[in-house]
């Protein structure tokens, strides 16, 4: 399983590296405990999109607009599923105030990979772990990811 997180860390430090998205502002998510909908606004090949989806819960909302989003300029994000999801708190005591790491597992069919992101907040934890988990897969297909790097000698 490949980590995700740690290369795109790696990734970002490097002078000049630029994403193929950016998420502009902050994402919107409005739950009312039935049909959560998340919104945002991103820029990705010199296009601004604001798009909005739903979802059977906040995770799948803001999963479902980053697709939503993403797909028309990477069509391979079609076939990324999302195979497992967990979280775990920091220290117990703080109760539901305490921080929270987010993991999700992603798969394109032909490979598999793991994002974590932290936060205070499960919602914004949960988005920015997602939004590595689709920038990976896009770098993946544009044969910028680690095994194609290192076989071809670019990043």
């Amino acid at each position: 399983m490949e980590d995700a997180t740690k290369y795109l860390n790696a990734l970002r430090s490097l002078e000049g590296y630029t994403p193929p998205f950016e998420i502009i502002g902050n994402y919107r998510l409005i739950d009312d405990g039935e049909h959560p909908e998340a919104t945002l606004l991103l820029k990705a090949r010199d296009r601004e999109l604001h798009e909005a989806a739903t979802g059977v819960g906040p995770v799948d909302a803001l999963a479902n607009v980053l697709k939503k989003a993403l797909t028309p300029l990477f069509p391979s994000l079609q076939g990324v599923r999302l195979l497992d999801f967990s979280s775990r708190i920091f220290d117990p005591r703080a109760g539901t105030a305490a921080g929270v790491e987010v993991r999700i597992l992603f798969s394109n069919g032909e490979r598999v990979w793991e994002v974590h992101a932290f936060s205070e907040n499960i919602n914004k934890a949960s988005f920015w772990a997602l939004v590595d988990g689709f920038e990976y897969a896009i770098l993946i297909d544009q044969g910028r990811g680690p095994l194609s790097s290192a076989s071809e000698g670019r990043m």
